[in-house]
């Protein structure tokens, strides 16, 4: 096998069925369907999920096909997001990588979701220069990783329990903010001050925790709404100011604390938390303070997209690492490196 210039990436990790198209590390297209099912129950639901995914999978590739200017026998691998994820939604996916790889005689790449997140750093100048830091936030994980080389990750701390993401979402539930609640937590707090305050979790060093702050949180407006039954409609903007500021002042304490011991001023942020614009602006901030190179990619880049996968798959397909047709979903997958 040589290593392949052209790349078709295909992203169904959770509830957006992604596909793009990356030539000679050049991202041409990325293309994403969202499912907007999932706000009717406040969360996602996997059978639901893989259901959207079999229909929508098809067309979207044809449209990110279509986008690259790109026939398919100019595709030289394919690659897929093998895991973390839900279990059906990835086996659509993966099944799909299979069938074209095999149906196309091309070499099929698996990549790491967590790892594509943090590769989404190099689509776009900017880039990081290894070895650098990277705060990986999204809706299941958080992890301070060790960035040493493309293919060689370090997971520095990661969450004992709920991931930032949850912190967001299972707050926005309590509040009665729509599914996902990340955004609209972010749009409220925009307009509020913080005026409350939580406890920080205690954990002992890098590792995350938000299990508390979520229960926190919930005790907290059971008991002023015993003495207010209106106080979450009288202080909706400040609320979602004060639990956003007290999971960034979490997120980014442990940065500076990991920035210190690793001696590394190469600091990324990435995955769907990093489009928050409050942990932005703070970032900003720090790295000011810091005197931190800060690199957070574009938000359209920060979500679940095939983008990512795709410029993951480029370093992986130079390094000639290719998966076998036996290659099986992952929901648990640890990082490759």
């Amino acid at each position: 096998m040589t290593k392949p210039k052209c790349i078709l990436a295909i992203e169904s990790s959770c509830d957006d069925t992604s596909a793009a198209v990356i030539r000679e590390g050049s991202l041409l297209s990325n293309v994403t369907h969202t499912q907007e099912v999932h706000k009717n129950f406040g969360g996602v639901v996997p059978e639901l999920a893989s259901r959207s995914h079999l229909s929508a999978i098809l067309p979207v590739i044809d449209e990110a096909l279509r986008k690259a200017n790109c026939a398919k026998e100019e595709i030289e691998a394919v690659a897929v997001t093998r895991g973390p994820g839900l279990m059906g939604s990835l086996l659509v996916g993966v099944s799909m990588a299979k069938g074209l790889a095999l149906g196309w005689n091309i070499p099929l790449i698996e990549v790491h979701h967590m790892e594509a997140h943090i590769m989404a750093h190099f689509i776009e100048a900017p880039h990081p220069k290894f070895p650098f830091l990277c705060l990986t936030v999204s809706g299941g994980h958080t992890q301070i990783v060790r960035v040493n080389g493309p293919a060689s990750f370090e997971i520095l701390g990661q969450t004992l329990d709920d991931a930032a993401g949850e912190a967001f979402d299972k707050t926005g539930k309590i509040l009665g903010l729509p599914y996902p609640a990340g955004p609209h937590i972010d749009r409220l707090a925009q307009e509020g001050i913080v005026k409350f305050a939580f406890p920080k979790p205690q954990v002992q060093g890098l590792d995350f925790s938000f299990s508390g702050l979520k229960t926190a949180i919930l005790y907290f407006l059971r008991l002023e709404k015993k003495k207010n039954a209106d106080f979450v409609q009288e202080n909706l903007n400040d609320i979602c100011a004060s639990v956003q500021s007290s999971i960034i002042n979490i997120l980014l304490g442990r940065l500076i604390e990991a920035a210190e011991r690793e001696g590394l001023n190469e600091i990324a942020i990435a995955g769907g938390v990093s489009a928050n614009s409050g942990l932005r602006k703070a970032a900003k901030t720090i790295a000011n303070e810091k005197s931190w190179n800060l690199y957070i990619p574009q938000i359209q880049y920060c979500t679940d997209n095939a983008g990512m996968i795709a410029m993951a798959a480029w370093f992986r397909g130079q390094e000639e690492l290719f998966a076998g047709l036996d290659m099986k979903p992952a929901p648990r997958l640890p990082m490759m490196h």
